[in-house]
Parts: C-alpha cells; structure tokens; sequence
C-alpha cells in the first residue's frame, strides 16, 4: 500500500511511501534537460526541464515512479488496481502513454496551472513500455508550492481532481477516498468536551484526545484518513508506516544530488520550445538508494530562481 502527502506551510514538502516486499531496481535518477525523450505518439522532447526522482531505468529511459522538476512541480504515481483504465489513441488529443505520464509534465510544465491546462487535451495509451513492462494501473497526485491535484484515468475518460486534502492512496477512487473523510469530520486538534452522558465527571486522561478514532491499519481506506488527520489538522507530517519507503525530490537532506543537477545544467540555458539538442545527453548513472524503515519526509523545493531561466 502507498500512500503520498504534500504538507504547504512557509515552504513546500511532498513525499511517498513505496510499500513493497521487494525492490523494482528503482533508484535515485537525474534526468537533464537536454536528454532526448521519444515518446510513442507525442514526437520528441529534446528540451525539457531538469527531473529528479526515484526511477527504474529500461533501455536508457527513466521509468519514473515519482520525481520532482527544477521548477518544484512534483508527480507520484500510486497503485490504482481494478479502477485505472487507459485508452485507444484519439484524434484531437495528446496521446501519451502511461509510463510517459511524469517526464511529459515535469518536462513541459513549471507550475500545478500549466499541468492542469496541458492534461485538459491528454488521452493516457493503454500501451505498454515492452512485453517485459506491462502497463501499470496508477493514478496520480501532482502539486506545488500553490495546491494539488489528482489524476486518474478510468473507463470514462481522464478525470482531474483538486485535492485539498493533499494526500492520495491507492485504492478506491478519488472522490471515494474524499467521501471517505465524512466519517473522520469529528475529529479536531482541541480536547474535546464530555457529551457521553450528562453529569458524569468524565475528564481527559491525555492530550490529543480530540484525534480518538483516526485509523491506524494499513489498509489504503485507513491509511487516507490516518494520514489526513496528521498533516492538515495536525498541522505537522508526522505518519507512523512500517515497510521500505522510497523519497524524491529530498533536496535538502540529498544535497549531492541538487550540485550534480545543477553542474549538469550550468551550461545549457533552457528554451521552453522544442529544438534539437546541441549536445549530447545520457542519463547520470543512478547515484543513491534511499532506503529507511521509517517514513521520510522529503526536503524542500528549490526557493531560489529556477535554473531554467536564462540570467
């Protein structure tokens, strides 16, 4: 079970768990702007944003499970099994497949407004990376310093939904994980006043009481909640979870990483229009795997002028 959370206060945090028994060779990526991705229906992006993230990497191409662009936009992409549904491709649209999804945005988009315009004409492939990679079912959350929203593809189409919760699990669908939360909206930050009976001297025996009754399983119905009722009431990222977690976009506290994207990308001023690379790109050798048996918070954004702005 996976679960990702954004946390905005005076600075910008998003970060995941990867919930698995086993690892899928994911590790710390750097992709540079100048790196050529061929998409399957798209054309070419040959100039693109700088991406950091934990990715599996197949035949030089990034298979980003969630990452983070110079920009501070951020994507995660969270098991969505038996609802997500992707699709033929369609005249009018712009047909990307599903494991194109994160480098498609954090490449073409500096901000959660350019995301949302460009996901309005965007059609998600049922077409796999290669026999060995079949399609992943996932949904998506995505959000900056400004808010948050989820992504999911089903039956029906492609769906965008604001997230003011700003935390997504696997399973059921969005607006149920939202409905969900009716059952939790008891619950509040102060100490609650006794309405068991009335003149029975019942008195709080803690602090926090006003919390009694947020999940604790790690089922996704309850790992929602659990961790809605920690970060926005709360007010503070604080989630107990109990199995290997991966972390991106950990600028802070993965320092090297933040000075190779940067030397990477001192020489190469960014032009968002596409035009063929003048230099030659490969992908930096994975760096490090982040690993903890605890919950990670993830660093903050980059709050200096991004790099992709010509001085």
């Amino acid at each position: 079970m996976c679960t990702a959370a954004t946390y905005q206060t005076k600075d910008f945090y998003f970060g995941r768990n990867l919930d698995y028994e086993f690892s899928y060779g994911e590790q710390l990526v750097v992709t540079p702007r100048n790196y050529p991705f061929r998409f399957r229906q798209a054309g070419e992006l040959n100039r693109h944003y700088a991406i950091l993230g934990m990715a599996h990497v197949a035949e030089g191409y990034p298979l980003y499970y969630d990452a983070i662009n110079e920009a501070g936009l951020c994507v995660a992409g969270l098991n969505f099994v038996g609802n997500a549904v992707y699709h033929p491709a369609a005249d009018g649209k712009e047909n990307i497949a599903q494991f194109e999804l994160i480098p498609w945005l954090l490449g073409r988009c500096a901000s959660l407004a350019e995301a949302r315009e460009l996901l309005a004409g965007a059609n998600l492939l049922n077409l796999p990376f290669s026999p060995q990679y079949p399609l992943a079912a996932l949904h998506w959350m995505i959000a900056d310093r400004t808010g948050c929203i989820t992504l999911e593809s089903t039956a029906d189409g492609l769906h965008v939904y604001d997230n003011p919760a700003g935390v997504l699990t696997n399973n059921p669908p969005f607006p149920l994980q939202m409905f969900n939360l009716n059952n939790y909206r008891n619950l509040s930050p102060r100490q609650p006043e006794t309405q068991f009976a009335p003149g029975l001297p019942l008195s709080a025996y803690s602090r926090g009481m006003g919390g009694l009754g947020l999940p604790g399983d790690p089922s996704p119905a309850l790992c929602g909640p659990h961790l809605c009722g920690t970060t926005p009431i709360r007010r503070r990222m604080k989630p107990a979870a109990s199995a290997s977690c991966s972390t991106f976009s950990a600028l802070s506290s993965s320092k090297r990483a933040a000075v190779r994207l940067r030397r990477a990308n001192t020489n190469t001023p960014f032009t968002p229009a596409a035009a063929t690379p003048t230099r030659a790109f490969t992908i930096t050798p994975p760096t490090i795997s982040i690993r903890s048996p605890q919950w990670i918070c993830t660093g903050k954004t980059w709050t200096e002028t991004p790099w992709c702005v010509s001085p």
